[in-house]
């Protein structure tokens, strides 16, 4: 629960950043100097860094995430950096089997000195679910079907019997064993009731929304948690940016998030500290400037305030 510390703490606003770390048009990005951008967040205070599972590139999305398959990628910048954080937004549970997910999740944590965080989702694109003969209606079942059988995975020699994915009688082992828990964050319901996330998640990963409508999202987080008898859990947000140089430049509205100076980023955070967000996943592909200079600016003019 290390790196889940590190980066969820009630009352406190901590920053990420998701790959790829580049502005780029279209699907596709580049993929160029992620590693020095990596190693440089990590020198510079970001908290975390997170990776997407998106299995196909569908053009009428426009966004293939960071290209390479999750697990791949996070042990490959997990060897290119030191102790920051390595969290997925998100690993598709109905399109992966639970068995290679816990597999997965066991190495890393042990080959990482256990950075990671797992965000999880049912999937936003339908158009994958075909490919990987799974029904679409069954999305929320899958799931839930899923996630149950990723924690009884870490018990030695498991029992569990799943709907869709098969079986375990006791008579065999998942290893390397990794005993300790690792932090599951649901993103959006992925279709469940907030209740359920509340009481088998470990936090909930959310989209940027107007402060209103964020205000009543934390308060229905808030009422789940006491109604399930749950105690604080953390709510993180993802937030699309384009920081221009003038520092005080007012904000205007781009797709899941905003263009403005570095002054105004600062505001918008605090208040989302106020409204008890605990971590913001900045996403780079709408800048208008490299991805190197506004870390730095970032690193400079906002990390401060919120390490």
């Amino acid at each position: 629960m290390r790196a889940f510390n590190k980066i969820a703490t009630k009352g406190k606003l901590t920053l990420g950043l998701v790959f790829p770390i580049e502005a780029y048009n279209g699907s596709v990005p580049t993929m160029k100097n992620q590693e020095i951008l990596a190693k440089r967040a990590e020198e510079l205070g970001f908290k975390a860094l997170w990776f997407r599972d998106v299995p196909f590139n569908d053009p009428l999305f426009g966004d293939a995430g960071q290209l390479y398959d999750p697990w791949i990628y996070m042990t490959h910048i997990m060897n290119q950096t030191q102790e920051i954080t390595i969290g997925s937004a998100s690993i598709i549970l109905p399109l992966r089997h639970p068995v290679h997910t816990a597999k997965s999740i066991n190495s890393l944590q042990l080959l990482s000195n256990e950075r990671l965080i797992l965000g999880i989702a049912s999937g936003d694109r339908p158009i994958e679910y075909s490919a990987f003969n799974q029904a679409l209606d069954n999305k929320s079942e899958l799931f839930r079907d899923s996630f149950f059988y990723i924690k009884a995975l870490q018990d030695d020699f498991p029992t569990y019997t799943s709907k869709f994915y098969g079986s375990t009688s006791g008579g065999i082992d998942l290893l390397p064993k990794y005993h300790k828990k690792t932090p599951m964050l649901v993103t959006g319901h992925s279709g469940q009731t907030l209740d359920w996330i509340a009481k088998h998640s470990d936090g909930w990963l959310y989209y940027p929304r107007d402060f209103k409508t964020l205000q009543l999202v934390m308060k229905q987080w808030q009422e789940a948690l006491t109604k399930t008898k749950e105690k604080w859990k953390p709510f993180m947000q993802s937030l699309y940016i384009d920081i221009i140089k003038d520092s005080k430049a007012k904000p205007s509205p781009i797709h899941l998030g905003f263009k403005s100076g570095t002054s105004y980023l600062n505001a918008h955070l605090n208040l989302l500290e106020s409204y008890g967000v605990n971590h913001v996943i900045l996403n780079l592909k709408y800048s208008s400037r490299p991805a190197e200079e506004l870390i730095e600016e970032i690193g400079e003019k906002v990390i401060p305030k919120f390490s």
